[in-house]
């Protein structure tokens, strides 16, 4: 259980790093970069949101 916590806060950082690495490309002027980070922060996050459902399912059942 702990580890599916743990995979899921790790997608969660690195969609966070890709957020402000496509925000930073923007205030830079750079779109086609900053649209690069934020399709990869999207990704990164439909991963995170997957793992987070796992890791709640599973403390769920621990509960039980």
């Amino acid at each position: 259980m702990q580890q599916a916590h743990t995979k899921a806060a790790e997608h969660h950082e690195s969609a966070a790093k890709s957020h402000r690495a496509a925000a930073e490309q923007h205030g830079k002027n750079d779109h086609t970069k900053g649209q690069e980070h934020s399709t990869q922060a999207q990704l990164y996050s439909k991963t995170a949101r997957d793992h987070s459902e796992t890791a709640h399912t599973k403390s769920a059942q621990q509960k039980k």
